[in-house]
């Protein structure tokens, strides 16, 4: 008799979570993705700042679901699912399931601000934060041909768009890159000229925060360097400049965008009304409505706690992962769904050295302290045992040594996939 076939259509945080939870099920598991890697995304604007190496981020999923036994890999891009006979649409063929599991994940999104999409970086994918990394080491190379003092100080700004904890964290990395390693590569680098500005168009960064702590992380980034402007939305993006909502023109050659993110384009191929940031409306179980046998999870769910969204943030998925395989399994054995419950374990944000914000439950922490809780927590959670042991070792010499090891500009060929 043939096992019930589990196919995941996602390799992060949602989707190897609940691979990994049906380890002991009695089913088979096919995990599906457009990429071969699993991205630890938390630490991806340390590859934009050149502080850690695309593998110390990443690591091939083939290698995490190793010891499971029961489940394999397949990379491919999902274009469809056909709902009445149970088959995901990819762009190498079909596959059949007995259950599925959409865990695609999220995207930027640009609000339909074309020039936003046109001209801004995205920071959302392994393959952006590569191409900021070479894009700001880029950027201040040329600015040693440029004689033109206005050119000059417009390829050294810095904008990032957005005062969530990816924006902050930026920023707080990208000035101590520019200020305490390149100084060192570029004598003749004037710090004067250059400008780290981190815009937000609501009038506090963190918003989910703390307001103590929303404050404390203001005063954090202005003390290195970064110019914090509040009420700043973004009307238009060019090469050259930014323009706000309130007329003001920012000339800057880099534009970084992490001010909004919605449900990738999966969702939409199921035929169902989307709710806010096109996630998809879930039952408590995470089952597709009238789907029994289809659950979304992660950033693409629009599960709710208590009548609000749950937020898109790694715990959720990962939990949401947890809940998913453990009823997939019940139901395996003829039982049936569970509702899901968050925990929320707390959030929290690094600014860069020795600073940090954390809000645990009741517990509020900043600077030093909030700063090793942060560490502790990132490095306990990198995806494998390998990957730890390099990022420590990478943290320490940035700090020991005010040095970033990871100074390549490296562009690969545009080759496609066979």
């Amino acid at each position: 008799m043939n096992r019930p076939r589990v196919v995941i259509a996602g390799a992060g945080f949602a989707g190897i979570t609940a691979a990994r939870g049906l380890k002991h099920a009695p089913v088979d598991v096919v995990l599906i993705d457009r990429n071969n890697y699993h991205l630890f995304t938390p630490l991806l604007y340390q590859v934009a700042s050149a502080l850690l190496d695309p593998g110390e981020v990443a690591r091939p999923v083939r290698e995490l679901i190793r010891p499971l036994g029961n489940a394999e890999f397949r990379m491919a891009e999902v274009t469809g699912v056909d709902l009445e006979r149970r088959i995901v649409k990819t762009d190498r063929g079909e596959v059949p399931y007995d259950y599925l599991v959409l865990a695609t994940g999220s995207q930027s999104d640009y609000f339909g601000n074309e020039s936003l999409a046109r001209h801004a970086l995205g920071l959302k994918g392994l393959d952006e934060g590569l191409a900021l990394r070479n894009h700001v080491l880029g950027r201040v190379e040329a600015a040693q041909w440029i004689s033109d003092p206005d050119r000059r100080r417009a390829a050294l700004t810095f904008a990032i768009v957005g005062g969530g904890p990816t924006g902050v964290e930026m920023a707080g990395a990208l000035s101590e890159l520019i200020r305490h390693v390149l100084k060192k590569d570029y004598p003749k680098l004037e710090l004067g000229e250059v400008r780290v500005m981190l815009l937000e168009a609501a009038d506090s960064l963190l918003g989910t925060f703390d307001p103590s702590l929303r404050e404390a992380a203001r005063r954090s980034l202005e003390k290195k360097g970064v110019e914090v402007t509040l009420k700043a939305k973004v009307a238009e993006v060019s090469d050259n400049a930014i323009r706000l909502a309130g007329g003001e023109e920012i000339s800057a050659n880099t534009v970084v965008w992490t001010a909004g993110v919605r449900a990738s384009d999966v969702g939409a191929l199921l035929g169902v009304e989307l709710g806010r940031q096109s996630r998809v409306p879930v039952d408590r179980t995470l089952q597709l409505p009238g789907h029994p046998v289809v659950f979304v999870i992660g950033d693409l769910a629009g599960s709710v706690d208590g009548g609000t969204p749950l937020p898109m943030l790694i715990p959720v998925a990962m939990q949401e992962g947890r809940r998913v395989a453990a009823t997939i399994a019940d139901m395996a054995r003829n039982g049936g769904a569970t509702a899901f419950v968050y925990k929320d374990p707390g959030t929290m944000a690094t600014i860069g050295r020795n600073s940090a914000v954390a809000q645990l439950g009741r517990v509020r922490l900043t600077g030093f302290p909030g700063w090793v809780m942060w560490l502790t927590v990132h490095l306990v959670n990198v995806v494998s045992f390998r990957s730890r042991v390099l990022v420590l070792v990478n943290w320490a010499w940035d700090y020991l040594f005010y040095d970033r090891p990871i100074r390549l500009i490296v562009r690969a060929r545009d080759d496609q996939p066979d």
